[in-house]
């Protein structure tokens, strides 16, 4: 995207050049992928020295904090069920998903995946209204890594 300015407004920008500067003359504004560079439009090569002026944008983006959804065992939920639920909303083949239910029938809880908050409020609140609609208490929480 290209913008012209006044080159007055290109002074309060630069730091780099003190010379005095023409109001009427313009100057061009390059987006780059992580500064602005900005330059005079003059046809003059000297009077481009210290016309460029950086401006370094880079955001800091810090991971999101992660949360763990836990199925709960239960003595009336059908195993073959539970292994169902596993593939259908957590896309994990058989074999994976009869260990991980297992587990859960064995210890009483497992964790069956760690996803973003949102993501794993809404996977467990997925898996408790199918597991409701079938009649089944087969239970999921959430709770926040360590």
């Amino acid at each position: 995207m290209m913008d012209f300015i006044l080159k007055a407004e290109l002074q309060a920008l630069s730091t780099r050049s003190k010379k005095p500067r023409n109001r009427s003359t313009a100057t061009r504004i390059t987006r780059h992928p992580e500064r602005f560079v900005v330059r005079a439009q003059d046809g003059d090569e000297d009077d481009r020295q210290g016309d460029i002026a950086t401006v370094t944008s880079k955001p800091k983006l810090k991971r999101p904090p992660m949360y763990k959804v836990i199925f709960l065992n239960d003595d009336y939920t059908p195993m073959e069920f539970v292994v169902i639920v596993l593939e259908k909303f957590f896309h994990m083949d058989r074999e994976k998903a009869t260990q991980i239910m297992l587990t859960v029938h064995t210890t009483g809880s497992a964790v069956v995946g760690i996803f973003p908050r949102d993501i794993a409020e809404t996977k467990s609140e997925l898996v408790n209204e199918y597991a409701q609609e079938h009649q089944y208490p087969l239970r999921s929480v959430v709770e926040m890594t360590d």
